[in-house]
């Protein structure tokens, strides 16, 4: 068969599953497709003309590039297509979006024909993804003397790209459509297990509601009925897109509810309209920004005060909510752009503001953050060329300095990073920045995602910014299924051809490793002044501030080397008291969660902020398991105060680290490890001569809040309860239920251990180790009464075990263990009661692969709690995942229910667990 004839039965295969054809983004169809628009007989060459104009993906892919290459043959008439003229071909240009149309129209604006150029150079005014080629090309002709480029150069130093774009509406008239009651996580909008079909938009669209046809239903029937409406996805009572950052989860809402970005461009959409009782979780919110959307905090449940303003709380000590108005399925509101306002019934119902800030009204008028952050970008360059100050055409970044205040540690990281601010200024949170980025991290789920956007903003290689890109497989690990064979190689050659140093390499070179992406982070950050952009919200390294993001933020940061966002405020976290010896430090970590809580009347302070720990004696190893959980406090990210020494011991196990990925052969030609070597090593001077100690905040500095930990309050292990009983919806799947382990009696049934995902490192593994061969010799044998999996984050951790005799016990007491020759191709569906020694990666914490038994009751190390997330529910029982630390869950899988405290403390008897003692010095600067 021939390619048109494949896609002819894809195309037949979609309509099935009431799909459209899918977008082309590959040359050798399109030039097929090409020949049979040139052949006026040909019986295919009605669908090929609509093919061409409505279904070719934009950007760099390699349809685009001979799409370019046919309308500029139009537009020249060397080739005379009825029904594409020449000016509709610059109007098919116009909506290409670089690459390769922007090398056709500069190629026909810097020609000898003027009547031409004048045309290309019109469209080439409404363009902003220029890369240094195409500016270089045009900053020649203008030096030769070219008009033309005198008149672009003009245009684009005032920013006519932008300003002559439609002012964004001053009303805009939505109805509301509750998605659920309480926090959403994001895998409603974009199930993890439909991961494999992100880079599909439509087919990912299916997913939405987590494939609840009857919600969809009801949203398009809503859509129906108020045609000129815009619809908005709410989470009442709740915090919309807690969990990750997730672009196929706006990129669906978009899809079902946003606008058309291009006629000719199918399935990608944009502006969508986001709101939450408690707003939208951070990075969602950055996400919804790329896409030119709206995130609005509803605020529309308050708390009850008192005569004395204290809060009223129900017979259970749960704050008692009053409505202050209904968001109700069908609700009709109008947001004010002008005034700020929402409104109902012409009646005014909340400030707004914070989401229509400057900035974000760009991002608005724009179509998305991208086309403001290469607006800026282009502008720079032309008023360079001309010699004059960039006029003021976007808002002034916002910069707030504060006379006599000391900085916190993010708005020390920001200051050293921060470019085109004024010079010599101190800036204070609140300050809109741009700041360079100095590691990326790509992960395998989302990747797809990424390649694309970088396709669309037609870039080709990554920015000499970047000390280095890396491009992970984790969570595609545990099944090497059709569907991760099909993606995961396009992905890595993509990535390393872009300039990433990528898990797996293209060719087989060196062996695929699987790591969890936020362990190769942590490692990678090498300096504690870093920032790091990872597409995951768990990119919260415990050297640097890392911040997870969206695919398409991602990709900025790989294209660009630079990010934008405010310094947000901190809440500053330390320690007193002493850490009991049975204790692990995964229990002070959801202790800090539960008592923040109780301290702010239950008030979540940690969310939208920097979390400032002063962890001090932790390397950064174990120091992550803090960072980590600052995801589900829903926290901005996280920033680590250590001591000198600690940083020291950090950045030699990083350094050590990266060199054995360069002996496995890892390295990009740009040799990027051996710099981070390099600059590890550089780091670790400055701290030991004293030249630059550790990051350290100033002891003037100003928090948002501070939150005290007691050590001497945790006396016993502490769980993450997703209540999935609870009367009140609203209080299922949160983070903030945290319960000791006596609230269970030593009787609640487990029905699967998991000990794995990003939270764990080196020493659980260990514990697990020794707390196996302890209950042999205690009872003579170890018997398994729930299955128990197990999946180290990394392959180092691994070999470590081997060298040290651990990995060997891990086999002797297991059923299975993986084999990197023999991969497995099949999800499990059910599980004996054994012990599992999976291969390093995500696993069941990911939830896009393999799954616990449906109904089960899990405790996991693991960080996600949401429903279906790692376990589904059945019609008889909901699935449970309760998170808790590595003894917790070993002892559970023993038993086969939860321990008692008694039990629990006989068993981790002797075990040199997680010790964590606060640091006696004063950590400022």
């Amino acid at each position: 068969m021939s390619i048109y004839s494949d896609y002819l039965q894809e195309i037949e295969e979609r309509k099935e599953l009431g799909l459209h054809p899918k977008p082309i983004d590959g040359a050798e169809l399109l030039s097929v497709i090409i020949d049979q628009i040139k052949d006026l007989d040909n019986e295919f060459r009605e669908d090929s003309l609509n093919f061409f104009i409505y279904n070719v993906l934009p950007g760099t892919t390699s349809a685009a590039e001979v799409k370019a290459k046919f309308l500029k043959e139009i537009i020249l008439k060397e080739e005379v297509v009825k029904e594409i003229t020449p000016t509709f071909a610059f109007e098919q240009l116009s909506h290409m979006k670089g690459g390769p149309s922007v090398k056709v129209l500069l190629d026909l604006a810097l020609g000898s024909n003027i009547e031409i150029a004048k045309e290309a150079a019109k469209v080439l005014k409404t363009q902003v993804f220029l890369y240094e080629a195409d500016t270089a090309q045009l900053e020649d002709a203008y030096q030769l003397g070219n008009p033309i480029a005198k008149e672009l150069i003009e245009s684009y130093a005032q920013a006519e790209f932008f300003t002559k774009l439609p002012e964004i509406e001053e009303e805009i008239e939505i109805v509301t459509f509750v998605a659920g009651i309480g926090d959403i996580s994001t895998d409603l909008l974009s199930p993890g297990a439909d991961a494999h079909s992100r880079s599909d938009r439509e087919l990912h669209g299916q997913c939405m509601f987590e494939h609840n046809k009857e919600m969809q239903k009801e949203l398009l029937a809503l859509k129906e009925k108020h045609p000129n409406k815009r619809v908005m996805l709410i989470a009442d009572k709740g915090t919309m897109g807690v969990g990750s950052s997730r672009m196929s989860g706006v990129n669906n809402v978009a899809l079902w509810t946003g606008i058309p970005s291009s006629p000719y461009v199918p399935f990608i959409n944009i502006a969508p309209v986001i709101a939450g009782t408690n707003g939208i979780a951070p990075i969602f919110l950055t996400t919804v920004g790329v896409t030119g959307g709206i995130g609005i905090d509803l605020k529309n449940w308050v708390k009850q005060k008192d005569a004395e303003g204290n809060t009223i709380v129900d017979e259970e000590g749960e704050p008692i909510l009053k409505e202050e108005y209904s968001v109700t399925t069908g609700t009709v509101l109008t947001i004010n752009t002008k005034t700020k306002k929402l409104y109902k019934d012409g009646k005014e119902v909340k400030d707004i503001s914070t989401a229509l800030t400057p900035p974000k009204k760009e991002f608005i008028k724009a179509g998305g953050s991208y086309a403001v952050v290469f607006g800026k970008k282009l502008q720079t360059f032309a008023c360079k060329v001309l010699g004059i100050d960039v006029p003021q055409v976007y808002a002034t970044a916002k910069e707030v300095s504060i006379d006599g205040q000391g900085l916190t540690a993010v708005e020390k990281i920001f200051n050293r990073n921060a470019v085109g601010t004024t010079p010599g200024k101190t800036l204070h949170a609140g300050s809109n920045v741009r700041v360079e980025v100095n590691i990326v991290g790509s992960q395998d789920t989302t990747g797809l995602m990424t390649s694309q956007e970088l396709e669309n903003m037609a870039a080709t290689v990554i920015s000499p910014i970047v000390d280095c890109g890396y491009q992970s497989g984790c969570h595609t690990a545990s099944v090497w299924d059709d569907k991760s064979k099909a993606n995961i190689p396009r992905l890595m050659k993509f990535m390393n051809d872009f300039g990433l140093v990528t898990a797996r390499h293209p060719e087989g070179k060196y062996h695929a490793m699987t790591d969890v992406i936020h362990k190769v982070l942590n490692d990678l950050a090498v300096d504690d002044w870093d920032v790091i952009i990872g597409g995951d919200s768990h990119t919260r390294m415990a050297k640097g501030v890392a911040f997870g993001a969206d695919s398409g933020t991602v990709a900025l940061a790989l294209a660009t080397g630079e990010a934008t966002m405010p310094i947000p405020e901190s809440v500053k976290v330390t320690f007193k008291g002493e850490m009991k010896s049975y204790m692990d430090f995964r229990d002070v970590v959801h202790a800090t969660q539960q008592q923040m809580l109780n301290q702010f009347d239950g008030e979540n302070v940690f969310q939208g902020k920097i979390i400032e720990v002063h962890i001090g004696t932790l390397t950064s190893d174990q120091a992550f398991t803090f960072t980590d959980w600052t995801a589900e406090m829903k926290a901005k990210a996280s920033i680590c105060i250590s001591e000198d020494e600690t940083l020291i011991e950090s950045l030699e196990i990083s350094r050590d680290r990266i060199q054995i990925m360069i002996d496995k052969g890892m390295d990009n030609p740009k040799q990027d490890l051996k710099g981070l070597v390099d600059k590890a090593n550089t780091r670790i001077i400055e701290i030991k001569t004293g030249t630059k100690s550790a990051l350290k905040p100033d002891a003037d500095a100003k928090y948002y809040q501070e939150v005290v930990i007691d050590l001497d309050k945790i006396i016993e292990p502490m769980i993450a309860d997703p209540d999935v009983n609870n009367e009140d919806v609203s209080k299922r799947y949160t983070h903030d239920n945290i319960q000791p382990l006596s609230f269970y009696g030593g009787t609640k049934k487990v029905d699967l251990g998991f000990i794995g995902s990003c939270m764990i490192h080196k020493g659980d593994m260990k514990i697990l180790a020794q707390m196996l061969k302890n209950i042999e010799a205690q009872n003579g044998e170890v018997k398994f009464n729930a299955p128990l999996v197990v999946a180290p984050p990394t392959y180092n951790i691994v070999d470590e075990l081997k060298a040290e005799g651990d990995w060997d016990v891990l086999v002797k007491y297991s059923g299975f263990e993986f084999d990197d020759s023999a991969p497995k191709g099949l999800a499990r569906t059910k599980y004996k009661n054994m012990l599992y020694l999976e291969r390093p990666g995500c696993n069941l914490c990911m939830g896009n692969q393999e799954k616990a038994e449906a109904g089960d009751t899990v405790m996991a190390t693991s960080t996600r709690l949401f429903q279906g997330r790692v376990v589904r529910d059945t019609e008889e029982k909901k699935g449970e995942s309760l998170l808790s630390s590595t003894p917790v869950v070993v002892l559970s899988t023993i038993l086969g229910r939860t321990p008692t405290i008694e039990e629990y403390q006989a068993a981790v008897d002797g075990i040199v667990l997680t010790k964590f003692k606060p640091s006696t010095k004063q950590l400022v600067g």
